[in-house]
């Protein structure tokens, strides 16, 4: 399905409750209360870490003496998108998530630094609130398009990339300039209703069927903490995929691209331009999986993650430690 259908579809379906929903959806851009949201959400192992300005949700699992792998996820999710790889990587690595500015519960920046520039600049700003030097730097959709770019602007920092369906080429639009936004989608981030968040997941997901009811209420939940919908709708503002080419060919950091053959978000064929503009970076795709390939399919995609950081440590290919 092309990807302008997808976000008409997404606009109608947000159009079609506002009309219906009156005061409900007046009520629901209020948004969630951020306390009750982090009693319900927040575990052991979050901590809030007031990082150059702003308050983060951080999440840190395993040995706190392990190789670090820092874990940046994608556009109106959460670092809950990690659960998996999470559990498998936290045996060997220390594992560091967060959830993006304007996401989650982290929620809006203060200092509104929603552009892609800003968001991979944040990614150093992330590890060094946390006193990390170097790491395997680890992102989805939107966190891809952070982790690139940091690598590339901090090859000293980052050990390896691994980038899941990463934002790089035009799409939508989107290139030197951000597109227009559609007020029925700007609605549709102000609320997240539940018929529009149902609809977009079954659209990031290849096979929607492994879609949970309380996955989808997470989702959800973390879309509606107060002040994240104006924060995603500024970030769409700011929003720009200039041509990466030269960018991309000056990275050198070992990277594996991993990509769902069924990516309705973001074309397959951008992965495979991708990893040919890139001078060390090898592709795996995945038969039937979407955009979010390391939540439709954990098992297999962290196993290529490990088996790939294996092969670089083996050969002495890791980048600074």
């Amino acid at each position: 399905m092309p990807v302008k259908k997808i976000l008409i579809g997404l606009a109608v379906v947000a159009g079609l409750v506002v009309a219906a929903g009156g005061v409900l959806v007046w009520r629901a851009s209020a948004g969630l209360s951020p306390a009750a949201l982090e009693s319900r959400y927040a575990t052991s192992a979050d901590r809030f870490v007031e990082i150059a300005g702003a308050r983060v949700r951080v999440r840190e699992e395993g040995p706190q003496g392990a190789p670090p792998i820092l874990l940046i996820h994608g556009f109106t999710h959460s670092l809950e998108t990690w659960d998996g790889w999470a559990k498998a990587f936290s045996k060997t690595h220390r594992v560091i998530r967060y959830d993006l500015l304007g996401h989650g519960l982290t929620g809006p920046d203060p200092k509104e630094r929603y552009a892609p520039e800003e968001r991979a600049a944040f990614v150093g700003d992330v590890l060094d609130g946390l006193g990390v030097e170097h790491a395997v730097i680890v992102g989805n959709s939107l966190g891809g398009l952070a982790a690139w770019r940091f690598a590339h602007d901090h090859p000293d920092r980052a050990q390896a990339l691994i980038l899941i369906s990463p934002g790089v080429y035009s799409l939508n639009g989107v290139s030197d300039e951000p597109a227009e936004i559609p007020a029925a989608m700007k609605a549709y981030l102000m609320t997240a209703p539940e018929a529009g968040v149902a609809a977009s997941a079954k659209i990031i997901y290849g096979d929607d069927s492994k879609l949970t009811t309380e996955r989808l209420k997470t989702m959800r939940a973390m879309m509606r903490r107060r002040g994240n919908g104006e924060a995603m709708i500024k970030s769409l503002e700011e929003f720009t995929l200039p041509d990466p080419t030269a960018l991309l060919q000056d990275i050198e950091t070992p990277t594996l691209i991993l990509w769902g053959e069924a990516d309705a978000v973001i074309p397959i064929e951008q992965g495979r331009r991708m990893q040919a503009e890139m001078p060390n970076a090898a592709l795996i795709t995945y038969p039937g999986v979407g955009h979010a390939a390391q939540e439709e399919a954990p098992e297999e995609t962290v196993a290529d993650a490990i088996e790939f950081l294996e092969s670089l440590s083996a050969n002495g290919e890791e980048g600074p430690e």
